[in-house]
């Protein structure tokens, strides 16, 4: 190739690349542009737990039993900020906890003490037994009893195993998995699942996840409640 063919063909290569680097940079920067929209946003402290409001995905449809042996869905807590967690009843790991702190959000909750975050209008919360088998709704009701559950403002549901597990895995994208017989520890768990307190926005949106074992993540519970509460429908 003469030498002035070759600087031609050189410049043709080196103008092509600055050209594709140019392409590829700039659908790179519109992914992420969109990729960020479509992401929640969200901070992490050291502990990694996730903090402020985002958007994590629309709670699926779903048909359950309540405690007092009516079906609960979806569309009864559509208008309503809601808190859900996955618990059973035989547990002695961190179910116990968690109700624990789901009474104390009650109380928290409460109209005489926070009218802005009034319970019994707005908000409820809702804990699903992953052991539907054992988790009956009278079997419910009486662990409900032991926390003080009021039954028009905290939900217990069980049902069919396949759809709870497919709402907390699918829908809430949390753990639940049971334990194998000759795969359980010393201590007895038959079922593995998040401790994790989810909130859920008017519009079934999951906006928050919160350890439960934390008080400081359960304080920024009630501050998103509050956020949630104002918001346009």
């Amino acid at each position: 190739m003469k030498s002035g063919s070759l600087g031609r063909y050189r410049l043709f290569r080196t103008s092509l690349r600055v050209v594709l680097i140019g392409l590829i940079g700039t659908a790179f920067w519109i992914w992420m542009k969109n990729r960020v929209e479509r992401l929640p946003f969200y901070t992490k402290t050291q502990e990694g737990v996730l903090e402020g409001l985002g958007h994590f995905g629309q709670v699926p449809d779903f048909s359950l039993i309540e405690r007092s042996g009516r079906n609960l869905g979806l569309a009864d807590l559509q208008g309503k900020v809601w808190i859900a967690n996955f618990i059973y009843t035989h547990c002695s790991d961190s179910c116990p906890l968690q109700s624990a702190r789901m009474a104390e959000l009650q109380k928290d909750l409460s109209e005489e003490k926070e009218p802005v975050l009034s319970l019994s209008k707005d908000v409820r919360l809702v804990s699903i037994s992953v052991d539907p088998e054992r988790d009956t709704p009278e079997v419910l009701s009486e662990y409900a009893k032991r926390y003080g559950a009021d039954p028009s403002r905290w939900f217990f549901l069980t049902g069919e195993k396949e759809a709870i597990y497919h709402l907390a895995q699918g829908g809430f994208h949390l753990s639940a998995v049971e334990v194998p017989s000759e795969e359980q520890d010393a201590s007895g768990a038959t079922y593995i699942h998040s401790s994790r307190f989810v909130l859920v926005d008017r519009q079934g949106q999951i906006r928050g996840y919160y350890h439960s074992t934390d008080s400081e993540a359960l304080r920024r519970l009630l501050r998103d409640v509050r956020t949630l509460l104002q918001e346009k429908t």
